[in-house]
């Protein structure tokens, strides 16, 4: 292991990880409230051309410039998004949908001719489409930085803003905020977060780096600052651990491998997390059918005391069993221990009989008067 990270090139990609973590864990739990998932794809998708385009211009590899030209162009198609869905009939998916498209078809072709130019094929420009870490450099990072710097200082100008915005537009449009404009910005800074990890996961796998970080920090905490940091935890842990894989593995590709470790990170999240998680609703569902069952036979309990006009009424054990069938005994056990019903002696007959307490008798009234209010 030390071996590895005593590797020049295994710490640069761990740091890149580092950075393209903080960027999409943060902007990706915007994404996710403002149910612009697939924004995200759409905007991967249309870096591309900008690729292209910034490789031209600059005459060569240049990340600086392709950079520039993947955040040009991931930024249009956001705002075209936007364009499309307030000035026309169609809905947001059919407006994804389309820009989608044209973006990353005219991105298709752009690589095309950039790759049939003499010498641009060792270029290794198709290497954005799936990421290829292994190629950054250390100035690469001062870039990737820089953005990850500016998008985090624009999240902690604008945080009141955006948070409203994210959860109520129209209560922020009633508070006189531009709405608008906080949500272009947010839009341009998912398109930052993209293009920040084009040169290690790549325009196609991108948006998955962007929402599962989130999507995971979202089963975990209610506040957003707890979603915030937990998706920037989340990303980091998945770049880094993806990218040390990727290192301790011949042959595998970083991008991929940390996609999979952020969906892993999903679903753990997905099944353990407190209260929103699987195993959690399925034993907290378990408990309520239990306490339900049991209420049902103290209830059953009830109904015999009084329709024999005896509050001490002991009903017989198979008598209960009759009505409640196998749910009879983990109900009287579960009663018995939260000290509605005790087992008592019944001569001269020798099967066991159970009467309310005190206490019972109360919860049985009150369960009684609340069906008759719902009724």
């Amino acid at each position: 292991m030390w071996d590895l990270l005593s590797s020049h090139t295994v710490q640069t990609v761990l740091m890149g990880a580092v950075f393209l973590g903080l960027i999409s864990g943060a902007l990706g739990a915007f994404a996710v409230l403002r149910g612009q998932s697939l924004l995200g794809d759409a905007v991967s998708h249309a870096a591309l051309p900008g690729v292209a385009l910034g490789f031209l211009v600059a005459g060569g590899r240049e990340l600086g410039a392709v950079l520039i030209g993947a955040t040009l162009s991931g930024g249009l198609a956001a705002l075209s998004v936007m364009l499309i869905v307030s000035r026309t009939r169609l809905k947001p998916d059919a407006a994804l949908g389309v820009v989608l498209s044209v973006y990353f078809a005219l991105g298709v072709v752009l690589l095309s001719h950039v790759q049939s130019q003499s010498g641009a094929a060792s270029a290794g420009l198709s290497g954005f489409l799936f990421g290829q870490a292994a190629a950054t450099l250390r100035s690469d990072l001062w870039i990737m930085g820089g953005l990850a710097g500016f998008a985090l200082a624009l999240i902690a100008a604008l945080w009141k803003e955006a948070k409203i915005v994210s959860f109520d537009p129209d209560y922020a449009r009633a508070l006189g905020l531009p709405v608008a404009r906080v949500q272009a910005a947010l839009t341009v800074m998912v398109a930052l977060a993209i293009v920040a990890g084009l040169q290690m996961v790549g325009v196609i796998l991108m948006v998955a780096l962007l929402i599962a970080p989130a999507a995971a920090a979202r089963q975990w905490t209610r506040s957003l600052a707890g979603m915030v940091g937990l998706s920037m935890g989340f990303a980091v842990v998945a770049g880094v651990t993806g990218a040390l894989i990727s290192a301790s593995a011949r042959g595998l590709a970083t991008g991929p491998v940390i996609v999979l470790v952020a969906t892993a990170i999903v679903l753990l999240s997905l099944a353990f997390a407190p209260e929103r998680g699987l195993l959690d609703r399925a034993l907290a569902r378990r408990a309520r059918t239990r306490s339900l069952r049991a209420d049902q036979v103290l209830g059953t309990i009830h109904a015999l005391a009084r329709s024999h006009d005896d509050p001490a009424y002991k009903a017989e054990l198979g008598m209960l069993r009759a009505r409640h069938a196998a749910a009879t005994g983990p109900a009287l056990a579960r009663l018995t221990a939260r000290g509605l019903v005790r087992e008592v002696a019944h001569p001269p007959e020798t099967t066991p009989h159970w009467q309310m307490t005190p206490e019972g008798q109360a919860r049985a009234e009150a369960l009684r008067e609340g069906r008759g209010r719902d009724d």
